[in-house]
């Protein structure tokens, strides 16, 4: 109910900080209510199980308890979305927790605790502590008292967790990177259907400026239609119209930092470097800041750095097949 309440000032928390527009971050917030209000209402459901085992002199009951402290860290591209998913169910539980935002993106969540203070959770159940993941994160991930640990983050970030979590048997769920395709074939045929898929990987492409876990940044296409589908793609991708996320004609924002839009240069060079072909975009937008063009790289094969690794900013590369089995 206060999430509720304080919606449009935490969506606004949310903008300034990610850079990400306001449309994007209402819908976050209404997201994260949704997330406290499904947990709640599970724990209204839960209870325990009596199993049949077939003898009648043994009870086995199958109960729900807190699993103990919890280490939760979230990432800066949706902050207080990732971290709801984390504290709803650790507080529906009935587990203690440390939450650790990144340090890029800490305010909408220390928002949400002066929150979670005003609704009465109790003192030392919920605790946020701000940091550098090498620092304050590793502290937190490599200490035999904590129970369990929620990361998502990067890949070479997780495994390190999960080293330390070893070697304490705490239990981990990890939530890395990713690399996802669209597959687009020729029997979309035209009209709707081709409109539809250019909107789709425009979409997974460029929302929040491609900063996305489940961005769909590889886009691979049957070679009878690459040439139109990558024309028309570019069209598209040339008219986004990027500006401040307070702005309502903005249609992206910025990237999250000066170092993300370094890394946006480095991959296009290293592209073009291996052999690919700049189709539109790499290089900073004329807005300044840290507003990256919308881009587009063709002539990519599976061998190179930007087909293998997670880019997470907006970046496409462009890849042809020509059979099913190849794609």
């Amino acid at each position: 109910d206060l999430l509720a309440r304080d919606k449009e000032s935490l969506a606004a928390v949310e903008t300034a900080d990610t850079g990400k527009t306001l449309v994007e971050s209402r819908i976050d917030i209404d997201d994260v209510i949704s997330v406290f209000r499904y947990y709640a209402k599970l724990v209204a459901t839960q209870s325990d199980r009596l199993v049949d085992v077939g003898d009648p002199a043994v009870i086995s009951r199958v109960v729900h308890e807190p699993i103990g402290v919890c280490v939760l860290i979230a990432p800066w591209n949706y902050p207080l979305l990732q971290i709801s998913w984390k504290i709803a169910p650790a507080l529906a539980a009935g587990c203690t927790m440390v939450a650790k935002p990144s340090e890029v993106t800490p305010l909408s969540t220390i928002a949400f605790v002066r929150l979670a203070q005003e609704a009465g959770v109790p003192p030392g159940v919920l605790n946020l502590i701000q940091g550098s993941g090498a620092a304050v994160g590793a502290a937190l991930t490599d200490n035999p008292d904590v129970d369990f640990i929620s990361f998502t983050g990067g890949l070479s970030t997780g495994q390190n967790i999960a080293r330390s979590a070893a070697a304490h048997v705490s239990k981990v769920a990890l939530e890395l990177g990713g690399k996802n395709p669209h597959i687009v074939f020729a029997d979309i045929g035209t009209g709707d259907a081709w409109d539809a898929a250019v909107d789709q990987v425009l979409t997974g492409v460029f929302l929040h400026s491609g900063q996305v876990c489940s961005s769909g940044t590889r886009v691979i296409l049957e070679e009878s239609i690459a040439d139109d589908f990558v024309a028309q793609l570019a069209e598209r991708a040339e008219k986004i119209r990027m500006g401040d996320g307070t702005d309502a004609r903005s249609e992206t924002g910025p990237l999250v930092s000066q170092q993300q839009l370094d890394k946006m240069e480095a991959f296009v060079a290293l592209g073009i470097s291996e052999g690919a072909k700049l189709v539109t975009g790499g290089q900073r937008h004329a807005l300044g800041g840290s507003f990256f063009e919308p881009t587009l790289v063709t002539g990519v094969t599976p061998a190179m750095r930007m087909a293998k690794e997670e880019i997470f900013g907006p970046v496409a590369p462009l890849f042809r097949f020509s059979t099913e089995a190849e794609a």
